[in-house]
């Protein structure tokens, strides 16, 4: 079994993929410790979920960082201040730019199957309300490492959903959100097993080793 990894959990929001991480944790099925979680907003109530779970949670607010500059200074600043391993964007709804110290060591998922449906302005129901009026049979999620773009990096797993006719963009994100609670330990998971290698624009997973 892998030593378990340290975790910091970057969020703007109510924090369900921080539960996810915490419940995975505790059910032994993944080796990771959640350091510290950061939010873009004073309000998240993932931060409230961090404190009851007795992880430091602090507010690196976009309000007060008004530049892509400023506040990616202050999130590295507390990032500096843990073990950090790896950094995990868990609705963490602002642009940063990736301290050069966790280039390769930072992970997204988004509600859509990159290339399609991202980018700047492309988050939540957006994203979902989009798919749908394209007229696509098939949406999904997908874990890439971060970089410095918006839903850009390499793209470590995908999982497809159908979409269904009589779908509505709450329907279609609940079904989505079900293969996310999946996927994204699962690629964390593989990142503790030092499975994951990035060559260019792809990422290769290595074999499970025998034990």
């Amino acid at each position: 079994m892998p030593t378990p990894i340290n975790l910091a959990v970057l969020l703007s929001g109510s924090g369900r993929t921080l539960q996810n991480f915490m419940d995975r944790i505790r059910a032994g099925r993944l080796d990771a410790r959640i350091r510290v979680v950061i939010s873009s907003r004073a309000d998240a109530y993932g931060l409230e979920r961090a404190r009851q779970n007795g992880i430091p949670a602090v507010v690196a607010a976009s309000r007060k960082y008004r530049t892509v500059e400023t506040l990616s200074r202050a999130v590295g600043a507390e990032l500096e201040k843990w073990p950090v391993d790896l950094v995990s964007m868990a609705g963490f709804m602002c642009l940063i730019r990736i301290p050069e110290k966790f280039i390769g060591r930072a992970m997204n998922i988004h509600p859509a199957l990159i290339p399609s449906f991202c980018g700047k302005g492309m988050y939540g129901h957006f994203v979902h309300e989009a798919v749908i009026r394209s007229g696509c049979k098939i949406s999904g999620c997908t874990v890439h490492f971060a970089d410095n773009e918006y839903d850009h990096g390499p793209i470590i797993l995908q999982k497809p959903v159908p979409v269904l006719d009589d779908d509505t963009p709450e329907s279609l994100a609940d079904r989505v959100f079900e293969q996310e609670c999946e996927a994204y330990p699962e690629a964390i998971q593989l990142y503790a097993e030092d499975r994951l290698r990035i060559e260019g624009r792809r990422v290769r997973i290595l074999p499970q080793r025998r034990t």
